[in-house]
């Protein structure tokens, strides 16, 4: 084993410390880009987006700034700074500048295309997931290249314009440019600490398999009063079928679908639950209400459950209209059913199996149709690799705490093909929280966490010298 020897990082985290309002200044720019890659009436933002942070890239010092797409897809950001010489290693980075719908606007305590900074936090569609992720790492790099210093890696940047809506062209772009985006270790910035204050490194994410459900017995609705007692109701149909898929503690109900789940040994299940959880807090930061219970199962920690073991959703439901409720009887109905799937599950048999299951299930008397919609896979990495612990070293320097190892209940399509084509380690570091409510109204970013992950940047790129 080599000597170790850290680099001087005094000069760009005095840097940071000294224009960190400059950077937050330009986070809350790219935030004020309604970049909804969901949405076909913001094409032109995503594009705006992807434009604004290349500017960013140029204006900082990195060289051979473009756009990247294939296959008429949003736009990626590309950039680069490999002056460090060849002996030192290619690191690339990864976050997303594209961002969800806002959902019922109403429900926003401030403008959600504009930053607002109101305790501690700052308030806005994207300023945590994952326009935050993104400018932490420009910021970083601003703080070597602005202050005079030399990075001390080679650097390549690839900011996303898609994975809000499935990384559908990811796949293409990574496979024509491999030779440019070829690297030694990538280190992705779109996922959550443990908690606010404990940061945390992601080594497993769920894979999401889900399809739709449309239970149907008439042409249109009809008066509830004139037909009822001899028609069926498509709403209620759906009701039962939906009821048949999980048992009253939670569990899913499909024959099978445990079969393939791994088997957590017991000392990594001691692990997890020596993980300083805070149910309290996570009753709060999900919303649930007064009277409401976690669901949950005897001896196991919630991160066990959310990290581990597969999970049934219903994701949304349709029958009528709730603004335009009557006494009708519903002529269909719709649902969209999502299951969260863990190693070693494969997406192709438990998709066959949900959609089978809803088959066998359907209520008689009824038109049912049921549509598979795809797949994302579960991944896993190894943390034998030396890249992990100077990621821990680096968390701990700018955290002042020791970083946690754990999972994310979530799926993020586009980890799996990034290891697969350029088979370099993945450090998954982000800047989101608890707290954060991505995806939800009111997300969130905590600025003394982003400050830390910035910090915590500088030092991972001097560390991944060594």
């Amino acid at each position: 084993m080599g000597y170790f020897k850290h680099m001087d990082t005094k000069k760009p985290q005095q840097y940071f410390r000294e224009h960190k309002n400059d950077f937050l200044s330009k986070l809350k720019e790219l935030v004020a880009i309604p970049s909804i890659s969901a949405d076909v009436e913001h094409a032109d933002d995503v594009l705006s987006s992807a434009e604004a942070v290349a500017t960013s890239l140029r204006s900082i010092g990195l060289d051979n700034v473009k756009l990247l797409s294939a296959d008429g897809g949003k736009p990626a950001v590309y950039g680069e700074w490999l002056k460090a010489g060849s002996d030192r290693p290619t690191v690339l980075l990864y976050a997303h500048h594209d961002v969800q719908p806002t959902g019922e606007r109403e429900k926003w305590h401030s403008e959600p295309f504009e930053a607002t900074e109101r305790d501690g936090r700052l308030y806005g569609r994207g300023a945590a997931d994952d326009k935050g992720g993104l400018m932490m790492h420009l910021a970083a790099l601003a703080s070597y290249l602005e202050s005079g210093e030399q990075l001390p890696v080679n650097v390549k940047c690839l900011f996303e314009g898609e994975e809000e809506i499935g990384s559908p062209t990811l796949g293409a772009i990574l496979e024509g440019n491999r030779e440019l985006l070829q690297a030694d270790v990538m280190i992705l910035s779109d996922t959550e600490n443990f908690a606010v204050g404990i940061p945390g490194i992601t080594t497993q994410l769920r894979g999401l398999v889900y399809c739709s459900v449309l239970v149907a017995a008439l042409e249109k609705p009809v008066h509830s009063g004139g037909w009822g007692g001899i028609l069926p109701d498509a709403a209620l149909g759906l009701s039962k079928l939906l009821a048949k898929l999980t048992t009253d503690d939670g569990l899913i109900a499909i024959p099978g679908i445990y079969d393939e789940v791994r088997l957590l040994p017991e000392e990594e299940k001691q692990a997890i639950r020596e993980l300083p959880h805070d149910v309290e807090a996570m009753k709060r930061h999900a919303g649930l209400l007064a009277d409401v219970e976690f669901c949950g199962r005897d001896g196991c920690a919630p991160g066990e459950l959310i990290w581990h073991q597969p999970h049934l959703s219903v994701n949304a439901i349709q029958a009528s209209s709730r603004k335009q409720v009557s006494n009708i009887i519903v002529d269909e109905a719709w649902a969209q059913v999502g299951v969260r799937i863990v190693p070693d599950m494969s997406p192709e048999r438990s998709l066959k199996l949900l959609v089978d299951f809803l088959r066998e299930e359907a209520p008689k008397g009824f038109r049912v149709t049921i549509t598979p919609h795809g797949s994302v896979p579960w991944w896993r990495t190894d943390t034998t690799h030396r890249a992990f612990r100077a990621a821990e070293r680096a968390l701990e320097r700018g955290y002042g705490v020791k970083p946690v190892y754990m999972g994310c209940g979530g799926s993020i399509g586009f980890v799996e093909p990034f290891e697969k084509v350029l088979k370099a380690p993945a450090l998954l570091i982000g800047v989101e929280d608890p707290e954060t409510a991505a995806h939800s109204w009111n997300e969130s970013l905590h600025l003394a966490d982003w400050e830390k992950g910035v910090s915590s940047m500088i030092e991972l790129y001097a560390e991944l010298a060594e």
